[in-house]
């Protein structure tokens, strides 16, 4: 979960000037449990919040500016909102995460080189000093459109990350350890790597797009890709906007998390300082009916064939059991067979299903170049990658099968499946209307 808040909030901007009253920050029911436990229920396992936007606005009393809550009326300017945030997502056993924006429209340093990445680095030193066991610290190349050629010393910025926290995730477009997927949108390339080359990219480059969405099979570099999206049209909070349909986060899912990567969904908290009620219903929402789709694997209850099998623990029993990373089969190698093949029979009456689940042994690596899934015989999808999981939605509103044979056709090696399963998703071409 993203959680965008700040003095844009309360000027119902998306991009603020730099030039706002701090004043104007002034949360009434402020309550970062209540974003805490929005979460928990949804099952998000690591929140990141916008320590500071692009305004300049700090979240936490910083001793190098006083464009912060000091300076605002909330709690009387001894409030501290990342405080508040890192203290309710532990109670709750979720991760935390910091976005640090690197373009600052209220500091006058800014433009200036050394200068400016001299403040960065003491604010970024703060918060990670006063902060502990941050999990992913955010990154984007974003700038002033009238100071293209600044530059951020973004090597000396990773390196102190990592000499504060050693075990801290950097997310950018460039990693080095978690990639953006190149859109907004929430949606992955069908096409999806976890490896890429590092040196191929430039953060806050154009016409990377392409290459960070697909990412590259010959790529040196592991760098999973994460999808950033708002539960809203805007990334803060606004009165005129309403959370997406539940239509809407599914197809997201199905294109992120179905895809290779994980989701990033963006849910502002509101002028009151809380995640509206609208917002925090829609997200429940989402979670039951993910919960309604996943939690019944059709394929445990059938007869599993594979095309050969390594010797040893390694049988198509594993793809049936709760171990997505370590437990998998392994198709032999010793017979020079490039057309790896696993089939799921029924035992009679044929099953009902419209969603077909895949899941490499991403612990040693992401093979799979191409694969087919027929059902009955018939050709259903062509499919490229899998890595961690490819979910595949069905055209057909619901398929009655006997057998589905999912076919390795490209693998770069053997492939090692861990899990595969059969699910059935109402919400799918449903007759009712889901707002």
């Amino acid at each position: 979960m993203f959680l965008h808040f700040g003095v844009n909030t309360f000027t119902d901007r998306e991009w603020g000037t730099g030039h706002e009253n701090p004043a104007v920050f002034n949360p009434s029911e402020l309550n970062t449990k209540q974003w805490a436990n929005v979460a928990a229920e949804a099952g998000i396992s690591l929140m990141i919040l916008t320590a500071k936007h692009h305004d300049g606005f700090c979240l936490w009393p910083s001793k190098y500016t006083e464009h912060s809550v000091i300076n605002s009326p909330w709690k009387a300017g001894k409030g501290d909102v990342v405080q508040e945030f890192v203290d309710a997502a532990t109670l709750q056993g979720i991760d935390v995460g910091i976005y640090l924006s690197p373009w600052d429209r209220h500091e006058p340093r800014y433009g200036h080189d050394i200068a400016y990445n001299e403040y960065y680095l003491a604010q970024l030193q703060e918060l990670l000093n006063k902060y502990k066991n941050v999990r992913e610290i955010w990154f984007d190349g974003a700038k002033d459109p009238k100071s293209q050629n600044v530059s951020y010393y973004f090597s000396d910025w990773f390196s102190m990350v990592k000499e504060l926290q050693s075990s801290i995730n950097i997310f950018s477009d460039a990693g080095p350890d978690v990639r953006w997927v190149g859109d907004e949108t929430g949606t992955a390339g069908y096409t999806c790597w976890s490896t890429i080359n590092r040196t191929s990219l430039s953060i806050g480059a154009p016409n990377i797009s392409q290459y960070l969405s697909t990412g590259d099979p010959r790529g040196t570099d592991w760098l999973p890709a994460e999808c950033d999206v708002s539960i809203r049209q805007g990334w803060f909070w606004h009165k005129s906007e309403s959370p997406k349909r539940l239509s809407e986060l599914l197809d997201i899912y199905y294109n992120s998390v179905g895809r290779n990567c994980v989701l990033l969904l963006n849910v502002p908290p509101n002028t009151t300082g809380l995640v509206s009620d609208d917002d925090a219903h829609r997200l429940k929402e989402f979670r039951s009916a993910i919960n309604t789709i996943f939690s019944k694997n059709l394929a445990e209850d059938v007869y599993i064939k594979v095309s050969s099998q390594r010797s040893g623990e390694f049988g198509p029993e594993n793809m049936l059991d709760k171990d997505h990373l370590w437990s998998y089969w392994a198709p032999s190698g010793d017979d020079g067979e490039e057309d790896h093949w696993i089939e799921v029979w029924t035992n009679g009456g044929g099953l009902r299903f419209n969603v077909i689940r895949v899941q490499e042994a991403i612990g040693l690596g992401q093979r799979i170049e191409r694969h087919e899934i027929y059902v009955d015989g018939k050709l259903m999808i062509k499919g490229r990658t899998v890595g961690y999981k490819r979910l595949h939605r069905l055209d057909d509103d619901v398929v009655h099968a006997h057998v589905v044979r999912i076919r390795i056709t490209k693998a770069r090696g053997l492939p090692l499946i861990s899990s595969i399963g059969l699910h059935f998703d109402p919400y799918w071409h449903s007759r009712i209307t889901v707002n």
